[in-house]
């Protein structure tokens, strides 16, 4: 995927998102629209991320047992679901990413 596409899509889930959801912006949706808006970016990282994760440059499904993306991502999802803090989160996950990169490119399995 390329960046273009990537920082469009973020772009627009952001401006929907300030148009519709900030309280000093006149316009008003109703409140089941405000509701699915708050689902917007959730869904934009889920179709950028999962396919990052499961495959890899040649569209081939990643092998489970040393997939760094899928072992980084899940591990920062569990420690987010424990500490609910966003950026230590990412960090942590962004470390475990990079640590699990270097151990199975090292590692005689």
């Amino acid at each position: 995927m390329s960046w273009g596409l990537i920082i469009a899509m973020s772009a627009l889930v952001f401006f929907n998102r300030y148009l519709f959801l900030e309280p000093r912006v006149r316009i008003r949706l109703p409140h089941v629209m405000q509701r699915m808006l708050h689902y917007a970016a959730p869904c934009l990282l889920t179709a950028i991320c999962v396919p990052v994760i499961f495959f890899d440059e040649q569209q081939q499904l990643r092998a489970m047992g040393q997939n760094a993306y899928l072992y980084a991502a899940s591990g920062t999802a569990i420690f987010y679901l424990i500490s609910k803090r966003i950026l230590v989160s990412s960090i942590i996950g962004f470390v475990l990413f990079y640590l699990l990169l270097y151990l199975f490119a090292h590692a005689s399995f």
